[in-house]
């Protein structure tokens, strides 16, 4: 008997892999184990998931890590494209916002 744990969802016309019965994406399960966060540590940053549930999600990114890692990229150029089209339709409020971080900066420091 098998067990799902994940799911292919279509949001805004964009496909994402969710953990099943959660709002939590792949993506954020993948990452956090890839920067070292144990299952556990995980399962405790999403307490909306089981252990069980952490474990099946990184069993199912092994068993798929080429297609996942493709998702990813594909995710993260789609992120800079976004990102680039707000700061060209926005640049005074980015420019504003960037020159206010470099103040905090100096003033941290």
């Amino acid at each position: 008997m098998s067990k799902d744990y994940v799911t292919k969802i279509e949001v805004d016309q964009v496909e994402a892999y969710r953990i099943v019965d959660s709002r939590v994406s792949l993506d954020s399960v993948v990452y956090s184990w890839l920067q070292g966060d144990s299952p556990e540590t995980i399962a405790d940053n999403f307490p909306v998931l089981t252990l069980e549930v952490v474990y099946g999600a990184i069993a199912f990114f092994l068993a798929n890590q080429e297609m996942i890692e493709e998702y990813l990229r594909h995710s993260e150029r789609q992120s800079e494209e976004i990102k680039q089209q707000w700061r060209n339709s926005n640049s005074a409020l980015y420019r504003r916002l960037l020159t206010l971080k470099e103040e905090r900066k100096k003033q941290v420091a």
